[in-house]
């Protein structure tokens, strides 16, 4: 972990000459995530961030929370993947309140552990949602404004999102606003689909200890088929829109994938291809993710709703999707 500000405190722990090291008062002791996390906390924190130039008022947080816990001593490590971003993990015999939580510099992305984690190095699943989750848009959105119906769809989609209406029956509503549109509006919009930030490191890393990846969107199927061929995925569930004589019918085909769907999709990869219990996780960002996340072992909830970030187990809530390789454990 390069620390290029030389703040001393990271400046020690990325060279780790010694295991002990006197800071404003405080004292560190070095620890390795591969080795055992000491076993008198209370919970873990990990730290994740990209600037290092916050790296003085991190560790002036960081102290001044070891001395609101009335403490002397702290257990920090570096935690080290393949994404670029930073990230130290301390160990506290108590957990913070989320006052205390809360002055944590806004720049940072701070995760509590308060159990087991899934593990990196180990064969695992990942689904996750697609629209704002691996995707920066919404498509039904964006097809509708090709489509010239993009306020009354969004209207509707807003609500969905916010768990104000039944996922299907706003499906349906929605696809209806599409009658009529010329289906040469889904070819133009897989050429220009744009992934969100961090999803491809994210998604090089898991690879790289054989986990399987897998979409399951309550969008469309040509979306979805694009990003599996694309991130080569090993799966991806959507809703297969009606076209007929090259314009969309504004109806969808099939078995509807909504939340219920979703969660099913979670239980069913994991049987189909073995998943231990503890190695799945989802990750979504509306209330309709809600199931999925809760199916798995460990749910994220990405710039989420309050709805989903409220049930998930963690949330990332400004950084990018390389965060989620620092939620699990090597």
């Amino acid at each position: 972990m390069e620390s290029l500000n030389q703040n001393a405190l990271f400046v020690w722990l990325a060279a780790s000459p010694s295991p002990r090291f006197e800071y404003q008062g405080l004292g560190f002791e070095a620890y390795q995530e591969s080795s055992t996390r000491p076993s008198q906390s209370g919970c873990a924190m990990r730290l994740i961030y990209e600037d290092l130039s916050i790296e003085d008022s991190l560790a002036a947080w960081i102290v001044s929370l070891a001395k609101s816990l009335k403490l002397t001593s702290l257990s920090i490590a570096p935690i080290r993947r393949q994404v670029a971003l930073h990230c130290v993990e301390v160990v506290l015999p108590v957990e913070p309140s989320a006052e205390l939580l809360a002055t944590c510099p806004s720049q940072v992305e701070l995760h509590l552990i308060r159990g087991p984690l899934p593990k990196l190095s180990e064969p695992g699943l990942l689904v996750m949602d697609m629209d704002s989750t691996a995707i920066q848009i919404e498509c039904i959105d964006e097809l509708a404004a090709m489509a010239g119906v993009g306020e009354q769809v969004a209207a509707i989609t807003e609500r969905a999102m916010q768990g104000e209406l039944d996922f299907e029956q706003s499906l349906r509503q929605r696809v209806a606003q599409l009658q009529g549109a010329d289906a040469k509006i889904i070819q133009t919009l897989c050429d220009t689909l744009p992934l969100m930030p961090g999803l491809e490191a994210m998604l090089t890393e898991l690879k790289s200890h054989h986990w399987r990846l897998v979409v399951a969107s309550g969008g469309f199927t040509p979306f979805v088929g694009y990003l599996k061929q694309l991130l080569n995925l090993d799966a991806a569930f959507a809703n297969e829109l009606v076209i007929a004589d090259g314009k969309l019918a504004g109806t969808v085909t099939g078995k509807v994938v909504d939340a219920q769907f979703k969660a099913d999709v979670v239980n069913r990869c994991s049987q189909d291809w073995q998943i231990p219990a503890g190695q799945r996780v989802a990750i979504g960002d509306g209330a309709n993710d809600i199931p999925m996340v809760q199916a798995a072992d460990f749910g994220i909830a990405f710039h989420a709703k309050p709805k989903l970030a409220a049930a998930a187990d963690a949330r990332i809530r400004s950084l990018d999707l390389r965060v989620l390789p620092y939620l699990l454990q090597f």
